[in-house]
């Protein structure tokens, strides 16, 4: 304490508590390459305080607005996995590797780009250029109006995945393939069944609540 040229180990009890100041909060790297035309929103905060995002439109967006490259670490395995984002792969110097994205200093502001579930709510189309990912508008995309991604017809069959969007009576459009030993199972809390993706688990689950 300068007051009274005393260390303590704790405030001073006669002149009290220092007064502290915060630095600053700089957002990530991700954040700060949003374009000023689009914008955040939080959708749901889970345990943890992790926050679920989504990408939104602030004004029209025309279709054919092309957005990119997707930036992440070239992986061989996908470290980082959401059961509501795109699984992506690339082709590099004959190689097959994954964009991954393990915190948002690593990407840009398309790692927050949720998937479309069904053709009614797609407005990006992803595809691979010249090793590297782009998203596209597949149409004019209104104020307000999240932006979502599925991909391209090409690309679909190089990811392994459907390359059309069909509603389902669960409103989810299941994930591509990923290695069971890169994510923990989903396990089923009625019946113990365990499944490599949520989208599974969340369709497996509706047969339980038809039952009852």
């Amino acid at each position: 304490c300068e007051d009274c040229g005393k260390s303590l180990i704790g405030e001073c009890k006669l002149h009290g508590p220092l007064i502290r100041a915060k630095d600053r909060v700089i957002p990530s790297r991700a954040r700060l390459t949003l374009p000023h035309y689009l914008t955040l929103r939080v959708l749901e905060l889970r345990a943890g305080n992790q926050q679920i995002l989504g990408v939104f439109a602030k004004k029209v967006i025309q279709k054919r607005t092309q957005f990119g490259p997707y930036v992440g670490q070239l992986s061989t395995k996908l470290t980082c996995y959401d059961e509501s984002r795109l699984v992506l792969q690339v082709l590099k110097d004959g190689g097959k590797y994954f964009l991954d994205t393990p915190n948002e200093d690593c990407g840009n502001w398309m790692m927050f780009v949720r998937l479309a579930r069904n053709q009614e709510e797609q407005t990006l189309v992803a595809y691979q250029h010249c090793g590297e990912v782009y998203f596209t508008t597949v149409k004019p995309i209104e104020p307000h109006t999240e932006l979502k991604v599925w991909y391209a017809a090409d690309y679909a069959k190089f990811m392994e995945a459907s390359a059309v969007l069909i509603k389902e009576e669960s409103d989810v459009c299941p994930l591509p393939p990923v290695s069971e030993e890169l994510v923990d199972p989903w396990i089923c809390s009625s019946c113990g069944s365990t499944f490599a993706a949520f989208s599974l688990l969340e369709s497996h689950q509706c047969i339980h609540k038809d039952r009852v």
